[in-house]
Protein backbone atom coordinates (compact mmCIF):
# COMPACT_ATOMS: atom_id res chain seq x y z
CA UNK A 1 0.00 0.00 0.00
CA UNK A 2 1.91 3.28 -0.76
CA UNK A 3 1.87 6.22 1.57
CA UNK A 4 0.04 9.25 1.63
CA UNK A 5 2.77 11.70 0.32
CA UNK A 6 3.31 14.63 2.52
CA UNK A 7 2.61 18.25 1.33
CA UNK A 8 5.23 20.54 0.23
CA UNK A 9 6.71 22.28 3.18
CA UNK A 10 6.20 26.20 2.98
CA UNK A 11 9.11 28.11 1.23
CA UNK A 12 11.87 30.10 3.36
CA UNK A 13 11.45 32.81 1.44
CA UNK A 14 7.70 32.66 2.36
CA UNK A 15 7.72 32.28 6.16
CA UNK A 16 10.33 35.17 6.10
CA UNK A 17 7.83 37.70 4.11
CA UNK A 18 5.13 36.39 6.39
CA UNK A 19 6.46 36.70 9.83
CA UNK A 20 7.78 39.96 8.53
CA UNK A 21 4.26 41.36 7.55
CA UNK A 22 3.13 39.93 11.30
CA UNK A 23 6.07 41.84 12.91
CA UNK A 24 5.48 44.97 11.11
CA UNK A 25 1.59 44.65 12.60
CA UNK A 26 2.30 44.09 15.98
CA UNK A 27 5.08 46.65 16.19
CA UNK A 28 2.79 49.18 14.52
CA UNK A 29 0.12 47.90 17.03
CA UNK A 30 2.32 48.78 20.14
CA UNK A 31 3.59 52.14 18.88
CA UNK A 32 0.37 53.45 17.99
CA UNK A 33 -0.86 54.88 21.08
CA UNK A 34 1.34 58.06 20.56
CA UNK A 35 0.21 60.76 18.13
CA UNK A 36 3.05 62.00 15.84
CA UNK A 37 2.92 65.31 13.69
CA UNK A 38 4.49 64.71 10.67
CA UNK A 39 3.87 67.80 8.62
CA UNK A 40 0.74 69.36 8.66
CA UNK A 41 -0.37 66.30 9.11
CA UNK A 42 -1.37 64.73 12.58
CA UNK A 43 -1.48 60.82 13.02
CA UNK A 44 -0.43 57.96 14.96
CA UNK A 45 3.11 57.01 15.40
CA UNK A 46 2.42 53.40 13.84
CA UNK A 47 2.78 55.74 10.34
CA UNK A 48 6.74 55.02 10.78
CA UNK A 49 6.17 51.11 10.37
CA UNK A 50 2.48 50.26 9.48
CA UNK A 51 2.74 50.32 6.23
CA UNK A 52 4.94 48.27 5.23
CA UNK A 53 2.62 45.66 6.43
CA UNK A 54 0.19 46.41 3.72
CA UNK A 55 3.51 46.23 1.34
CA UNK A 56 4.38 42.76 2.25
CA UNK A 57 0.78 41.57 2.65
CA UNK A 58 0.52 42.88 -1.15
CA UNK A 59 3.72 40.82 -2.01
CA UNK A 60 1.84 37.66 -0.55
CA UNK A 61 -1.37 38.33 -2.65
CA UNK A 62 1.01 39.01 -5.50
CA UNK A 63 2.93 36.11 -5.45
CA UNK A 64 1.51 33.31 -3.64
CA UNK A 65 -2.36 34.35 -3.82
CA UNK A 66 -5.34 35.32 -1.60
CA UNK A 67 -5.05 31.64 -0.31
CA UNK A 68 -2.06 31.99 1.60
CA UNK A 69 -2.25 35.66 2.20
CA UNK A 70 -5.30 35.28 3.88
CA UNK A 71 -3.74 32.64 6.64
CA UNK A 72 -1.11 34.70 6.92
CA UNK A 73 -4.14 37.47 7.55
CA UNK A 74 -5.32 35.18 10.25
CA UNK A 75 -2.27 34.40 11.94
CA UNK A 76 -1.62 38.29 12.53
CA UNK A 77 -4.85 38.53 13.79
CA UNK A 78 -4.55 36.04 16.03
CA UNK A 79 -0.53 37.11 16.75
CA UNK A 80 -2.53 40.79 18.13
CA UNK A 81 -4.88 38.94 20.53
CA UNK A 82 -1.84 36.81 21.97
CA UNK A 83 0.15 40.39 22.37
CA UNK A 84 -2.48 42.11 24.40
CA UNK A 85 -3.20 39.36 26.60
CA UNK A 86 0.32 38.84 27.73
CA UNK A 87 0.57 43.32 27.45
CA UNK A 88 -2.34 42.99 30.15
CA UNK A 89 -1.35 40.16 32.17
CA UNK A 90 2.29 42.00 32.67
CA UNK A 91 0.48 45.06 33.93
CA UNK A 92 -1.47 43.48 36.54
CA UNK A 93 1.47 41.88 37.96
CA UNK A 94 2.61 43.45 41.13
CA UNK A 95 5.42 45.76 40.64
CA UNK A 96 8.45 45.36 42.57
CA UNK A 97 8.80 48.24 45.52
CA UNK A 98 11.84 49.73 43.25
CA UNK A 99 10.33 49.81 40.50
CA UNK A 100 8.76 53.46 40.23
CA UNK A 101 7.45 53.53 36.60
CA UNK A 102 4.18 51.17 37.22
CA UNK A 103 2.34 53.42 36.24
CA UNK A 104 3.92 55.05 32.98
CA UNK A 105 3.90 51.42 32.09
CA UNK A 106 0.29 50.84 32.30
CA UNK A 107 -0.43 54.24 30.60
CA UNK A 108 1.87 53.31 27.60
CA UNK A 109 1.03 49.44 27.06
CA UNK A 110 -2.57 49.21 28.31
CA UNK A 111 -4.54 50.29 25.63
CA UNK A 112 -8.49 50.38 26.17
CA UNK A 113 -10.57 47.42 25.29
CA UNK A 114 -12.27 49.88 22.65
CA UNK A 115 -8.84 50.92 20.91
CA UNK A 116 -8.20 46.64 21.14
CA UNK A 117 -11.22 46.37 19.71
CA UNK A 118 -11.27 49.02 17.03
CA UNK A 119 -7.22 48.06 15.96
CA UNK A 120 -8.75 44.13 15.26
CA UNK A 121 -11.75 44.68 13.60
CA UNK A 122 -9.94 47.83 10.94
CA UNK A 123 -7.21 45.41 10.80
CA UNK A 124 -9.34 42.39 9.23
CA UNK A 125 -11.12 44.77 6.89
CA UNK A 126 -8.65 46.81 5.47
CA UNK A 127 -6.02 43.70 5.05
CA UNK A 128 -9.10 41.50 3.25
CA UNK A 129 -10.12 44.03 1.10
CA UNK A 130 -6.55 44.99 0.10
CA UNK A 131 -5.83 41.58 -0.91
CA UNK A 132 -9.34 41.04 -2.76
CA UNK A 133 -8.73 44.38 -4.50
CA UNK A 134 -5.09 43.24 -5.74
CA UNK A 135 -5.95 39.55 -6.61
CA UNK A 136 -8.96 41.18 -8.90
CA UNK A 137 -7.33 43.77 -9.90
CA UNK A 138 -4.13 41.15 -11.31
CA UNK A 139 -6.67 39.46 -13.14
CA UNK A 140 -7.95 42.30 -14.80
CA UNK A 141 -4.96 43.41 -15.89
CA UNK A 142 -3.80 39.71 -17.05
CA UNK A 143 -0.57 40.18 -14.23
CA UNK A 144 0.22 43.57 -16.09
CA UNK A 145 0.49 47.01 -14.33
CA UNK A 146 1.69 46.15 -11.07
CA UNK A 147 1.63 49.62 -9.90
CA UNK A 148 -2.59 49.66 -10.79
CA UNK A 149 -3.20 47.05 -7.98
CA UNK A 150 -0.68 48.46 -5.10
CA UNK A 151 -1.52 51.63 -4.88
CA UNK A 152 -5.46 50.54 -5.89
CA UNK A 153 -5.17 47.93 -3.49
CA UNK A 154 -3.82 50.64 -0.77
CA UNK A 155 -6.36 52.99 -1.74
CA UNK A 156 -9.19 50.94 -0.51
CA UNK A 157 -8.13 48.67 1.98
CA UNK A 158 -5.88 51.35 4.18
CA UNK A 159 -9.19 53.97 3.44
CA UNK A 160 -11.25 51.20 4.94
CA UNK A 161 -8.85 50.79 8.10
CA UNK A 162 -8.67 54.15 8.67
CA UNK A 163 -11.93 55.09 9.01
CA UNK A 164 -13.40 51.59 10.64
CA UNK A 165 -10.07 52.68 13.20
CA UNK A 166 -10.62 56.25 13.78
CA UNK A 167 -14.44 56.39 14.01
CA UNK A 168 -14.34 52.88 16.36
CA UNK A 169 -11.73 54.23 18.57
CA UNK A 170 -12.46 58.09 19.40
CA UNK A 171 -15.82 58.03 17.84
CA UNK A 172 -18.24 60.42 20.83
CA UNK A 173 -15.00 61.54 22.42
CA UNK A 174 -13.33 63.31 20.00
CA UNK A 175 -15.51 65.76 17.43
CA UNK A 176 -15.94 64.21 14.27
CA UNK A 177 -14.51 67.40 12.37
CA UNK A 178 -11.36 66.36 13.92
CA UNK A 179 -11.90 62.85 12.97
CA UNK A 180 -12.51 63.27 9.52
CA UNK A 181 -9.51 65.46 9.40
CA UNK A 182 -7.20 62.13 10.91
CA UNK A 183 -8.97 59.67 8.54
CA UNK A 184 -7.96 61.95 5.76
CA UNK A 185 -4.34 62.65 6.87
CA UNK A 186 -4.21 58.81 7.84
CA UNK A 187 -5.52 57.86 4.07
CA UNK A 188 -3.29 60.19 2.25
CA UNK A 189 -0.32 59.42 3.90
CA UNK A 190 -0.62 55.42 3.69
CA UNK A 191 -1.44 56.06 -0.15
CA UNK A 192 1.76 58.16 -0.26
CA UNK A 193 3.80 55.34 1.61
CA UNK A 194 2.67 52.62 -0.86
CA UNK A 195 3.03 54.95 -3.71
CA UNK A 196 7.01 56.06 -2.89
CA UNK A 197 7.99 52.24 -1.88
CA UNK A 198 6.17 51.10 -5.69
CA UNK A 199 10.21 50.56 -6.92
CA UNK A 200 11.02 48.69 -3.90
CA UNK A 201 7.60 46.24 -4.53
CA UNK A 202 8.20 45.87 -7.88
CA UNK A 203 11.71 44.77 -6.84
CA UNK A 204 10.77 42.23 -4.49
CA UNK A 205 8.03 40.70 -6.13
CA UNK A 206 10.41 40.53 -9.32
CA UNK A 207 12.72 38.35 -7.26
CA UNK A 208 10.40 36.59 -5.25
CA UNK A 209 8.77 35.23 -8.74
CA UNK A 210 11.95 34.31 -10.05
CA UNK A 211 13.75 32.44 -7.12
CA UNK A 212 10.34 30.85 -6.29
CA UNK A 213 9.18 29.97 -9.78
CA UNK A 214 5.53 30.99 -8.74
CA UNK A 215 3.00 33.62 -9.96
CA UNK A 216 -0.10 33.10 -8.90
CA UNK A 217 -3.52 34.03 -10.59
CA UNK A 218 -6.84 33.67 -8.29
CA UNK A 219 -8.94 32.20 -11.08
CA UNK A 220 -11.02 29.94 -8.84
CA UNK A 221 -10.24 31.06 -5.59
CA UNK A 222 -12.97 31.57 -3.31
CA UNK A 223 -12.58 35.38 -1.65
CA UNK A 224 -14.42 34.74 1.53
CA UNK A 225 -12.23 35.55 4.57
CA UNK A 226 -13.26 32.48 5.91
CA UNK A 227 -13.49 29.27 4.03
CA UNK A 228 -16.95 28.15 5.60
CA UNK A 229 -15.78 24.51 4.08
CA UNK A 230 -12.25 23.97 5.69
CA UNK A 231 -14.30 25.25 9.18
CA UNK A 232 -16.72 22.61 9.24
CA UNK A 233 -14.39 20.01 8.10
CA UNK A 234 -12.06 20.68 11.16
CA UNK A 235 -15.45 21.09 13.50
CA UNK A 236 -16.23 17.54 12.13
CA UNK A 237 -12.85 16.29 12.56
CA UNK A 238 -13.09 17.47 16.30
CA UNK A 239 -16.30 15.84 16.30
CA UNK A 240 -14.86 12.34 16.08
Amino acid sequence: MALPSRSRAPSPLLLTVAALFVATLVASNIIAVKVASVGPFTVPAAIVIFPLAYLFGDVLTEVWGYSVARAVIWTGFLANIIVVLFIAAAIAIPADSHYTDQAAYARILGQTPRLVLASLTAYLAGEFLNAFVLARLKLLTRGRFLWTRTIGSTVVGQGVDSAIFISLAFGGVQPWSLLLVIIRDLWLLKVAYEIVATPLTYAIVTVLKRVEGIDTFDRDTKFAPIRLGHLRAAVRGVAR
